[in-house]
């Protein structure tokens, strides 16, 4: 059975999803991070200095009454809270991650696309009575002498 398993893990696939998976989620905290750390707080400045992880509204109240400066404090104080800001924030995320996956599926695919030459022009035909294969340019058939209209 350890045999088996050890093989499966060492297909080519298996490593290269393991690969993509660590490489995407090390990817997504620094997309993560940009965001909150380099994109937003300029974001937030110029929108008066608003600070997107601190969007919420408070559903219900908790044990002590608000209003509450930080989500962190409503969340302590127990409130129920839509915290509609680290949506944001998270959709933000979600768009950078999905151009850059756009924009590298895009390079993917021209590459292939180079890698794929155009079909080579024809050099030889079928004669249209005999069936024969022959030249391209021939005017007359080798094998049943019809002759061939031009193309």
């Amino acid at each position: 059975m350890f045999k088996e398993f050890k093989e499966f893990i060492m297909r080519g696939n298996v490593v290269d999803m393991a690969v993509g998976i660590i490489i995407g989620a090390a990817f997504g905290a620094i997309v993560k991070s940009f965001v909150a750390d380099v994109l937003m707080p300029p974001i937030g400045l110029l929108l008066g200095n608003v600070d997107f992880a601190n969007l919420f509204v408070v559903l219900k109240e908790g044990s002590t009454a608000g209003p509450y400066a930080s989500l962190d404090a409503a969340k302590e104080a127990g409130a129920v809270a839509v915290s509609y800001g680290v949506f944001i924030n998270t959709v933000i995320n979600f768009l950078i991650v999905a151009f850059a996956i756009f924009l590298f599926i895009r390079s993917v695919n021209k590459m292939k696309r180079k890698e794929e030459a155009p079909p080579p022009e024809p050099t030889t035909k079928e004669c249209p009575q005999c069936l024969s294969t022959i030249p391209i340019k021939a005017t007359r058939c080798a094998h049943c002498t019809v002759e061939l209209k031009q193309a």
